[in-house]
């Protein structure tokens, strides 16, 4: 048995025994009342069928780990490659006390909203120095998880991350849209426009520290994070007056959001396949998933499991998001991807781009072609 990240499942899928139709249990009990004896049993029990999983997980799970496969008779197959414990999202994590000083007394749910909030927040001085910063985005290397901030900001603002091939088209219009510019340049634009000293939501640059040491600092006042981050906090900022909500959207009537999580999955040169697929049916059902969630407070990947998980003040605001949460890359190289998607985000910043209204394109171009290689 190993862990995969969920975008890495295509990279991973020769070395990865699927689940079969059936796993062989055995088990053993004792006969007898004067002359004990032990009986060993063994049983083939169906596994979920891959309709079995859509009606029980989330849609991101249902649609990262649900592949097709030719089988023996050379039929494409709806064949399920491993499963998840939990489903982790983007979230956006602030600090209460610098908005309550703000005069913000209730964080954004739009990012119109979202952007005079950091407007307010960021103070700069008469040398463009950041004194307080309103929010930890615009930039790569020094914002946690910028490739999935900016592929959220795509996908909310209508980009067609890819075909039905998987192959990147998140540069192209969308044949329902007429804009001047794509989804995804203008998605780019606002990304980088926080970190762009002439523009008013001007509240990040290169030299400020990571995103997270910066929150729990008390330096930033918006954070955007997933569940893994908040005992990293707690920890270091124990008296760190925070709270967590859903991300902003673009449209409230039609939410976006992230995933991000592990699948649990079988190797394909496991000596005991059998055991190892029971053991991962076994973890994951809900009766049993629940002891481990509660104990790490990760937000589920079972529909059955979401209700209880919006009483918790810990997981509601991911709970709230994981019906409406995807992700997109089915490609052979993550860490590629990411670059290619941080590289859009460092293109806008280049000297040589100042001057060029066209940069939020050619970067997406750029990257789009970049990305396609790795599929």
């Amino acid at each position: 048995m190993f862990s995969i990240q969920n975008t890495w499942i295509t990279a991973y899928q020769s070395k990865i025994l699927p689940m079969p139709a059936s796993v062989r249990v055995v088990s053993q009990h004792t006969e007898g009342t004067y002359q004990k004896k032990l009986v060993v049993d063994i049983s083939n029990v169906p596994t979920p069928t891959a309709k079995q999983i859509q009606d029980a997980y989330v849609g991101a799970v249902a649609a990262d780990v649900i592949r097709p496969e030719i089988n023996a008779q050379g039929q494409s197959v709806k064949t399920i490659w491993g499963l998840p414990l939990a489903v982790d999202t983007l979230v956006l994590y602030y600090n209460k006390t610098m908005l309550d000083a703000a005069g913000i007394a209730e964080p954004p749910k739009n990012w119109e909203d979202f952007q005079k909030a950091v407007k307010s927040l960021s103070k700069i001085s008469p040398e463009n120095k950041i004194l307080q910063s309103g929010v930890a985005l615009g930039t790569s290397k020094n914002v946690l998880r910028s490739a999935d901030i900016l592929a959220l900001l795509m996908m909310q603002n209508g980009t067609i991350m890819a075909g039905e091939n998987n192959y990147p088209t998140f540069n192209l219009m969308p044949q329902e849209v007429k804009l001047p510019t794509t989804p995804a340049a203008q998605a780019l634009q606002f990304y980088t426009d926080f970190a762009n000293s002439t523009k008013e939501v001007y509240s990040w640059n290169a030299e400020m520290p990571e995103s997270l040491d910066a929150f729990v600092r008390g330096q930033t006042a918006f954070f955007f994070g997933y569940a893994y981050h908040l005992p990293f906090i707690r920890a270091r900022a124990p008296k760190l007056n925070f709270n967590i909500v859903s991300v902003p959207q673009v449209n409230s009537q039609a939410p976006v959001n992230f995933a991000s999580y592990w699948v649990e999955t079988v190797s394909k040169k496991t000596a005991h396949p059998n055991e190892s697929w029971d053991f991962i049916l076994f973890s994951s059902k809900a009766e049993n998933v629940v002891k481990y969630l509660e104990k790490v407070k990760k937000p589920t990947a079972l529909r059955a499991l979401i209700a209880g998980q919006k009483e918790d003040p810990d997981l509601q605001a991911f709970a709230s998001e994981i019906l409406t949460a995807k992700s997109w890359y089915l490609g052979k190289d993550t860490a590629k991807a990411d670059a290619y998607f941080t590289g859009m985000i460092d293109d806008v910043f280049k000297p040589e781009a100042l001057n060029d209204a066209g940069i939020y394109q050619k970067a997406v171009n750029n990257a789009a072609v970049k990305v396609g290689q790795t599929m």
